[in-house]
């Protein structure tokens, strides 16, 4: 008599890995999204002035006043890195949403879509497409602006006095929610693959019967 296994790694604790991961690189490209520090600047001459810039406005911090932020005013005077960032960490919020909200009724034990392991197959692989697209437009304006800051920063063409843009702390979480934007879109993929094996019928050698017929066929071979 064999033991029962032990199966540690199923597909329901798969499916809600992979929507915890998935929603977790959502919740850091939100906050990436709206918080002004995707780039920073501080001045020599003035060490006191503390720049920081994001998609929507600035701030200007101070040791006397504190932190002071002030929208941009017109959109089409932005520059043109700006404008796309904005556009595509927009699409990316809404992919990711949308990737959730498709992704909880296709979960095993949600009792929705009951009886219909089709149509659950299905939400998990819209999820996981969904997660993808939500972590690529993510990635790719985070990296275009460090991009464009690099170039800025070695560029000859500006006096060494002046002041010049560096990295700041939200490009590192940008570049974190969207892989794991990414990771989650290819944990839900790998759900779908590990239901669709836990759905196929056993296979030819964990059938008792047709062991016991192979065997008889060998035992004649060798008569």
């Amino acid at each position: 008599m064999q033991r029962p296994k032990m199966v540690f790694l199923t597909t329901k604790i798969m499916q809600r890995t992979a929507l915890f991961v998935t929603f977790g690189g959502l919740v850091t490209s939100l906050i990436t999204t709206f918080i002004p520090l995707w780039k920073t600047m501080n001045s020599d001459l003035n060490e006191v002035e503390n720049w920081f810039s994001g998609l929507w406005h600035t701030c200007l911090y101070t040791e006397e006043v504190g932190i002071q932020c002030k929208a941009y005013e017109s959109v089409m005077g932005l520059p043109l890195d700006l404008q796309i960032s904005r556009v595509l960490m927009s699409v990316s919020i809404g992919t990711g949403g949308l990737s959730v909200l498709a992704a909880f009724p296709g979960l095993e034990g949600v009792e929705m879509c009951v009886g219909q392991p089709g149509r659950k197959r299905g939400l998990l692989i819209l999820s996981g497409v969904l997660s993808w697209v939500s972590g690529l437009t993510t990635l790719a304006p985070v990296s275009f602006i460090a991009y464009t800051t690099v170039v800025e920063f070695w560029d000859e063409g500006f006096p060494d006095a002046m002041p010049r843009w560096e990295y700041g702390e939200a490009m590192f979480s940008g570049w974190f929610g969207g892989l794991a934007l990414v990771i989650g879109g290819t944990l839900f993929f790998v759900a779908v693959c590990m239901g669709d094996y836990d759905r196929q019928p056993p296979s030819f050698h964990t059938c008792p019967e047709l062991k016991h017929r192979t065997n008889h066929y060998l035992k004649t071979e060798v008569l």
